[in-house]
């Protein structure tokens, strides 16, 4: 069983079969320091594979920069946790920072590879959509990725998100889901 507790306040979503726990500077400070120290703020088991692929020390260094202002808690990362008494750090699901002027905010996810294509991404990304727009200032949620990502591409069709062009890279794709588009 997890070692978190909301007298810890920290920012907690649950799904059916996940905790998402926001991000704060001494989670991250933890998860800098190594997987042993995570795993003893978290209470949860990180596997070995810690960290999952485009999240590493430059993602992190990122996200402690960002945290330093308290009212992005919630606008970076969200650390993954199986739920139930054998816990397990699955990945990172997260946002790029708050919305911009016109209500827009990317998301991004990254799952462990012994945790892919087991629905884990689909369910965070969900839940953290529909905490995005609970906030009135979010009119989208947008992501990014590379055509050739097909599970990544999955994950944000069966979440409503629907193809909108390139992206602001060479050679990446956009994503997106408004407010509007809403079931």
């Amino acid at each position: 069983m997890s070692n978190y507790s909301p007298a810890m306040s920290l920012r907690l979503i649950k799904s059916r079969r996940l905790n998402l726990i926001a991000a704060t500077p001494e989670l991250i400070r933890q998860d800098i320091d190594g997987r042993e120290s995570l795993s003893e703020a978290l209470g949860v088991t990180i596997p070995k594979s810690w960290p999952p692929d485009l999240y590493g020390p430059q993602a992190m260094q990122f996200a402690l920069t960002q945290l330093g202002d308290v009212s992005e808690q919630g606008w970076s990362f969200w650390y993954l946790l199986t739920s139930g008494d054998a816990a397990n750090l699955v990945g990172i699901c997260g946002f790029k920072g708050r919305p911009d002027e016109a209500g827009s905010v990317e998301i991004g996810y990254s799952i462990l590879n012994p945790y892919q294509c087991m629905g884990y991404a689909t369910e965070a990304v969900a839940r953290l959509v529909g905490w995005a727009f609970s906030h009135n200032n979010v009119n989208e949620v947008c992501a990014e990725t590379l055509p050739h990502l097909i599970q990544s591409i999955r994950v944000l069709e069966k979440n409503g998100f629907e193809y909108t062009g390139a992206g602001s890279e060479t050679g990446v794709i956009r994503y997106a889901i408004t407010r509007s588009n809403l079931n």
